[in-house]
């Protein structure tokens, strides 16, 4: 074992040797390949700054390649740019030669235009004053042969003018629908009738005036407003509606009319019809006169299934309730109606309650052209007193006159000694002062008559049946007798049908008398209703033909030395 130990200790000794040589060996290998790898470095770099060069010279020598191409294609778009500007400048240039020239034209269009619209506005101002002029002469003409003044209004299209009022077909419905009476002018109506299988015929009317359907109530009162002015001057003046069932005769005379009553509404004044106007009017022209000159009495009547009926009538308790009433001929020839009530007013307020009074008790009756069809000619009559007094009742009269006229409505007073002496003759006894101012007193009456006439109607499309049916033949009656008196006056008969008809009874002095007469004609423009409106066209043209000869202006007794 010690022999081996010592084997081993030697062999150890040896491999240590032979470690320790391999350790220098593996120094030197490690040290060789550090040197190896800087001198593969050194190589690397060298290789690299070869190729940034060789690099480097290539993209300067593109780079002067690209700048020289760069510069060129400069020098050619500052050439080219150059080029467009000054063409652009030369447009430019000849851009603003042209609008020079334009403007110059176009003052000189400007300068014939205002010459024009000069020439324009002054054939045109002498248009309207030659048109007044010739509208002066025929108004002139109609006082001289008396003829009756036609005006005509056409409604617009409304909501219940699609309803068929029968069984028809979708295609015949549009067709009612249609629109065919137009205002050609002021005074021309064209109507386009039209049958199955037939050409379409034109047929023109013409009438003093004529309203389309979007002229106001302003517009209608304004041609009517004139004759209110003969009233005073003593002319009795009468303005009738005339047209069939729902084509606006009460709008046109009253204006639009509150739900479930027959009042009139008059808190919007642009849509009061003629009667509320009409009864401004007259106050505001009394109160251009001298104060209590004028007395003013109103009657509102009905004429329905050809009764007369007094609608301001009143019983023992004060309450409003129509009266049956009758006509009758006075001495001078007159148509008067005995018992009717007249009511004093003293300001168109008055006035309207009244007639509002009256309405309420108006017939009426819903049918399918017309829910608030009035089954009712309505006579609304205002008569005017004319006092004229002397010299010396009237000074006197004056200085005890101590009555003022509200700044919003227009009032008239009659003297109270004259209501004094109507009071106490009456009872049978007078004073002598009292003679003596009934001596001194004349009076001059004078009437405006307001006529709502009933519209004209086809039973077939109203629907009418029972009391209705009879209040339709009643109208249409009435209305044919209406014809027939303007027929017999146009054709100067000897005999004049008046009494045929109540209404017409009634209407007498209006209408064959000496009164200035003006026929309102209110027509539908659907062709549903073309039968109605060209009889009623044909209604007013007969009208225009009447010749009553000039009208007679009630002379005032007194007046010179009166004023």
């Amino acid at each position: 074992k010690e022999e081996r130990i010592v084997v081993l200790e030697t062999e150890n000794a040896a491999l240590h040797l032979k470690l320790a040589e391999y350790q220098g060996l593996a120094g030197r290998s490690t040290n060789e390949v550090l040197q190896l790898y800087a001198a593969h470095g050194r190589q690397q770099k060298l290789q690299r700054s070869s190729v940034v060069t060789q690099l480097h010279r290539a993209i300067k020598k593109r780079l002067k390649q690209d700048l020289k191409s760069l510069h060129s294609f400069a020098l050619e778009l500052s050439k080219d740019f150059r080029r467009q500007s000054k063409t652009c400048i030369y447009q430019v240039l000849a851009a603003v030669q042209g609008i020079q020239l334009q403007n110059e034209a176009m003052q000189m269009f400007q300068i014939k235009a205002f010459d024009l619209e000069q020439s324009l506005q002054e054939v045109t101002e002498r248009y309207e004053k030659e048109k007044q002029k010739r509208r002066a002469l025929h108004n002139s003409l109609v006082e001289l042969r008396g003829n009756i003044r036609v005006h005509c209004r056409i409604r617009p299209l409304l909501p219940f003018d699609d309803a068929a009022g029968h069984l028809i077909s979708q295609d015949r419905q549009r067709n009612f629908s249609e629109k065919v009476a137009y205002a050609a002018d002021d005074e021309t109506v064209l109507v386009k009738c039209s049958r199955p299988g037939h050409a379409l015929i034109n047929k023109t009317f013409q009438f003093e005036r004529v309203y389309n359907d979007s002229e106001s109530q302003d517009a209608v009162f304004a041609d009517v407003a004139p004759l209110l002015t003969s009233l005073l001057d003593g002319y009795n003046v009468c303005i009738m509606a005339y047209g069939q069932t729902g084509s606006g005769k009460t709008y046109t005379m009253l204006g639009p009319q509150l739900e479930g009553n027959f009042a009139f509404s008059i808190e919007d004044e642009s849509e009061l019809g003629i009667i509320p106007r009409a009864t401004q009017e007259v106050f505001r022209l009394i109160s251009e006169k001298p104060p209590g000159s004028y007395w003013v009495e109103v009657s509102v009547v009905e004429v329905y299934n050809n009764e007369i009926f007094d609608l301001l009538a009143k019983d023992s308790y004060g309450k409003v309730f129509g009266i049956k009433r009758d006509v009758v001929t006075t001495r001078e020839g007159k148509s008067d109606v005995p018992l009717l009530t007249h009511e004093t007013v003293e300001n168109a307020s008055e006035f309207l309650d009244l007639v509002n009074k009256g309405l309420q008790l108006r017939v009426r009756h819903p049918t399918l052209v017309h829910a608030h069809s009035s089954r009712s000619h309505l006579v609304v009559t205002l008569t005017i007193t004319t006092v004229v007094f002397g010299d010396s009742f009237g000074t006197s009269w004056e200085d005890e006159q101590t009555s003022q006229r509200p700044n919003k409505e227009v009032s008239c007073t009659f003297p109270q000694k004259m209501r004094d002496n109507k009071s106490t003759s009456s009872s049978g006894t007078s004073s002598p002062v009292q003679l003596e101012a009934t001596e001194k007193i004349k009076q001059v009456k004078t009437r405006l008559q307001l006529v709502d006439l009933a519209g004209s109607e086809c039973v077939g499309m109203s629907g009418v049946t029972g009391a209705a049916l009879r209040e339709t033949s009643f109208i249409n009656r009435s209305l044919s007798a209406l014809a027939d008196v303007l027929g017999a006056i146009a054709e100067q008969r000897s005999h004049v049908p008046y009494r045929n008809s109540k209404l017409t009874y009634l209407l007498q002095d209006s209408i064959g008398g000496d009164a200035k007469l003006l026929v309102m004609l209110c027509i539908s423009p659907g062709q549903k209703y073309l039968t109605e409106s060209m009889q009623s066209l044909g209604f007013g043209t007969r009208a225009r033909q009447v010749q009553k000869g000039q009208v007679k202006k009630k002379n005032f007794p007194g007046l010179s030395k009166a004023k």
